[in-house]
């Protein structure tokens, strides 16, 4: 298949990307005539759902190909059915396509060369490069060495090619139990690299597969599959991240001792964000756990998660783009990812009104049964959006800290005899409070001016504060959810300590008397708002019954960490 001519789907559209190694490595083998057309491939293992660490290899992949009027492919590696599940692959196809790539008619599963896999490793059995080890995996273990000791061959490696090839058809028939045996890779086993001293390619596994059922009991190793399947499908550039730098004189071993087209790896750095972790084990463990509601849980680095939360794939596909392609590990904090999406919906996400923590405010001198619609631009950059009717009555609600008796200097909300705006609305004027039987506030009493209807005193008078409001007659009730990061400090896997003791236990705030104005109550799924004031949110179509939606904060519209990280 390679330099097949043949084309994917039209991808996501994005400018011409930043020039970066790969993608110089590209452009020199395009113009050389080294290919005719590039073909990369993003190849997950169908074992746990994709995170934000796959969207660069996806990004990176995909575009390359869309870049370079290539193709990208779409590959399940999937050679261990004792992890892998058909909800899984559902997923990563859901998810690739929610960030805006499209595989086309090339979708495949190294399963689907499970057949051509095993011809090639008898192949390598006659040729000498392959024997069946009797060794048990601990004993494998200890005769593998050290990085500073040579290992030592196992008592079987010089069985005759003849006793090979019936063994491992046998393995083959299921004469066998697990672990009984393996077929290694006859190498080197002195060798500096750890990978080539003699690694295992297939072991006995007998466990119904997603995709091919109960056809097989043996199954190939990653490391043994994974050249190979690039070779059938013709990659020319099989791209990967760094901890397969140590794995490439293996992959190079298998395809030159077959003989067969050899396509080139290379390697990238994996993205390694803070305040989170990516590996899939460990999402496992907090799913599993039940300190994560599953993997489609708004604090989860899961691309279910970010889209849970209301990240857009425009924002995944920015953040990807900022951080760039490079050679060496690196962290990348989490306030890029959050700025990402706070950039994209701050030009898409229409405005509205929300009131989280309701303070009444009941304006004395207002008719009792007026009710006067305001207009409000529903975007204040972009007349397009149109605008809204807010309605205003004589009870509305405040935010509880737009309120204080005592106010600090430079403290330009509501607080006793001073003149606030309320807005789109009118200036308002606090005359008196009312106190429970603790003395905390629950109802401020107020006055408005008539005249300064729309917000502007008659007089010219400037009026500093600008609060919002929700009119209490009209106001919808909502569950607010307010989700932060997952852990308290940068780096959860630092000190080798359990990583789940840096939970934050204050990732998630739920509040359940929060007043929205009415053009909330027509959300729908996957719909964003910026909630004014208060930062970007999304409804949780799963949670929302009806007439009682429920909203999750997807970022604030600041980076509240950025003081407590300089700080560390």
């Amino acid at each position: 298949m390679a330099d097949n001519d043949n084309k994917s789907v039209a991808t996501a559209t994005e400018p011409t990307q930043p020039t970066n190694f790969i993608r110089t490595i590209v452009e020199e083998d395009l113009k050389s005539g080294k290919h005719k057309s590039i073909v990369t491939r993003f190849p997950p293992e169908p074992n746990g759902y994709l995170h934000i660490g796959h969207a660069k290899s996806i990004c990176l992949n995909f575009g390359l190909a869309r870049d370079f009027g290539g193709r990208c492919h779409l590959r399940f590696d999937d050679t261990n059915p004792a992890k892998e599940d058909v909800e899984y692959a559902e997923s990563i196809k859901e998810s690739v396509r929610w960030l805006g790539f499209d595989w086309g008619e090339h979708l495949y599963y190294a399963s689907d060369y499970f057949e051509q896999l095993y011809q090639w490793a008898e192949q390598l059995i006659r040729q000498g490069d392959a024997y069946v080890e009797d060794l048990s995996a601990d004993e494998i273990r200890a005769y593998r060495g050290t990085l500073t000791e040579p290992g030592k061959e196992s008592p079987y490696r010089n069985r005759t090619i003849e006793e090979n090839l019936d063994l491992f058809r046998r393995m083959r028939a299921g004469e066998f139990a697990d672990g009984a045996k393996v077929l290694r890779a006859k190498i080197d086993m002195a060798a500096p690299n750890l990978n080539l001293r003699d690694p295992v390619m297939y072991r006995i596994l007998h466990a119904d597969h997603p995709h091919t059922g109960d056809k097989w009991c043996i199954y190939p190793m990653y490391d043994y599959a994974h050249g190979q399947s690039d070779s059938i499908e013709g990659i020319t550039h099989s791209i990967c991240t760094l901890e397969f730098a140590d794995h490439r004189p293996l992959y190079e071993w298998f395809l030159d001792r077959l003989g067969i087209y050899h396509p080139r790896q290379y390697e990238f750095a994996r993205l390694n964000l803070t305040y989170t972790v990516m590996s899939k084990r460990k999402l496992l463990q907090l799913v599993q756990d039940g300190d994560m509601s599953g993997w489609d849980d708004p604090r989860m680095p899961t691309l279910v998660g970010l889209r849970q939360r209301g990240y857009t794939p425009e924002s995944i596909r920015s953040f990807c783009e900022q951080i760039g392609v490079g050679k060496s590990d690196s962290w990348i904090d989490m306030s890029i990812l959050e700025d990402s999406v706070r950039n994209d919906l701050n030009v898409q996400a229409p405005r509205a009104m929300a009131v989280l923590r309701p303070l009444k405010v009941v304006i004395d001198n207002y008719p009792e049964e007026l009710v006067e619609e305001f207009d409000a631009a529903n975007h204040p950059n972009d007349p397009t959006m149109g605008s809204r009717k807010v309605p205003f009555s004589k009870v509305v609600y405040i935010e509880q800290d737009d309120f204080l008796e005592e106010p600090p200097k430079g403290f330009f909300r509501l607080t006793p005899g001073r003149e606030v705006r309320l807005r789109y609305a009118y200036i308002v004027k606090c005359e008196s409070v009312v106190k429970d039987a603790h003395g905390k506030v629950v109802e401020v009493h107020c006055s408005y001016e008539p005249a300064s209807k729309g917000g502007s005193a008659p007089d010219g008078r400037k009026i500093k504060g600008t609060i919002h409001w929700v009119s209490a007659a009209h106001a919808v009730n909502a569950e607010i959810r307010l989700y932060d990061r997952l852990f308290t400090v940068a780096n959860p896997d630092k000190g080798g300590q359990d990583f789940k003791s840096f939970l934050n236990a204050d990732s998630l705030e739920v509040l359940t008397d929060a007043c929205l104005e009415r053009s909330l109550a027509e959300a729908t799924a996957e719909s964003r708002y910026q909630f004014e004031r208060q930062g970007y949110f999304c409804i949780d179509a799963k949670a929302s019954a009806a007439g009682k939606p429920v909203f999750i904060r997807t970022v604030t519209l600041r980076d509240s960490w950025a003081r407590n990280d300089k700080a560390e």
